[in-house]
């Protein structure tokens, strides 16, 4: 399993609702994609500029062939990234 946590900031208040949409849609996209077993989106009640991404694939090759697919290329890199700050996380699964 490959557990990828992304941290975004977005850097202008004014684009808090695009940022917000534009990661529902790439959510939805994402999990039709093979090998994706999780693509949740969360948006911090205490910042409203922060948004969590929490994916779970099946293997390596699935998250690479993601950063390949419509949701990654068409929205995330070209409409999401300008907007925001990111922090990528791949991670171990502590528990259970």
């Amino acid at each position: 399993m490959i557990y990828n946590n992304v941290l975004l900031t977005v850097k202008n208040t004014d684009d808090v609702d695009t940022v917000r949409e534009l990661l529902a849609e790439q959510a939805r996209l994402s999990r039709e994609e093979p090998g994706c077993e999780r693509f949740e989106v969360y948006h911090s009640q205490a910042d409203r500029q922060q948004f969590m991404l929490v994916e779970r694939w099946q293997t390596a090759v699935d998250l690479a062939q993601h950063k390949e697919a419509k949701a990654f290329t068409e929205l995330y890199i070209p409409k999401v990234i300008p907007l925001v700050e990111r922090v990528p996380h791949l991670s171990d699964m502590v528990w259970p």
